[in-house]
């Protein structure tokens, strides 16, 4: 068994069809994981949708950002910080219009009722045994710190604590790794969009199985920034100098340096 496990396309369908063809050229998959952050923030968010829902045997987690677009809770700052700290205010307007502007595709095309009931997590158990858990952010959770490089070992074992697996895949905070504690085996997908990283690429993996073992092989993607910005400009998108601070590299994590 062969599956293709990606997260945090954010309404990038440039650098989703980018990922999907690489996944054709490794000779393509078995199935899908895509753990979560599918429509917001970018520039197509239900054509994304269209995407992944048309791909075989497909599993699907939410993301913090599919629960704001339902709920209506947002990640900060607060009307009240921008309140008492006013050079919070543009920041908190860009964040309301960006997300309305979401909010109102999803509603218009169908879609608020199946963001509404995506599950927290999927799992299956490999052929050799191996439990798998696939999550957005970490065991139990699709939002806060994630699974990020800076987390000590011991702080690594306690976010992980709560999954009853081998292997967990997660995704979030947009930066790739791999990690091992005690005998749990963790990776960061990364990100299909708003790349933190240097390259600028979008990130995947693949999850190969037999009946002894299994191996991971995180892909990394070259795929059209500038027509990604292109895109966000001719939709008139309301965060249109947010997204393509990403697309032009000036977002990346300081977790880069480390």
């Amino acid at each position: 068994m062969r599956l293709a496990i990606l997260s945090d396309i954010h309404g990038n369908s440039i650098a989703l069809d980018a990922v999907l063809a690489d996944i054709q050229k490794q000779g393509g998959v078995d199935g899908y994981w895509i753990l979560g952050d599918f429509s917001a923030l970018g520039h197509d968010p239900v054509g994304v949708l269209e995407q992944v829902t048309a791909l075989p045997n497909a599993s699907f987690t939410r993301g913090n950002t599919d629960r704001y677009i339902v709920t209506g809770e947002r990640p900060g700052p607060t009307l009240e910080e921008a309140q008492t700290q006013p050079h919070l205010v543009a920041r908190l307007a860009e964040l309301s219009a960006n997300f309305a502007w979401t909010q109102g595709f999803i509603q218009a095309r169908g879609w608020w009722d199946w963001l509404a009931e995506l599950p927290l997590e999927v799992g299956l158990t490999l052929p050799n045994g191996t439990r798998v858990l696939g999550v957005h952010a970490a065991p139990g959770l699709d939002d806060g710190p994630g699974i990020h490089p800076t987390l000590s070992e011991e702080e690594l074992r306690k976010a992980l604590a709560p999954a009853k697996a081998d292997l967990v895949i997660v995704g979030h905070t947009h930066f790739p790794l791999e990690r091992r504690v005690g005998n749990v085996h963790v990776l960061n997908l990364g990100s299909v969009s708003n790349p933190i990283i240097p390259s600028l690429q979008a990130s995947y993996a693949l999850l190969n199985t037999n009946a002894n073992s299994y191996q991971l092989q995180q892909r990394f993607v070259d795929y059209d920034h500038q027509a990604v910005i292109e895109a966000i400009q001719k939709v008139s998108h309301p965060a249109e100098k947010f997204l393509t601070q990403f697309m032009r590299g000036e977002k990346i994590s300081p977790w880069a340096q480390m």
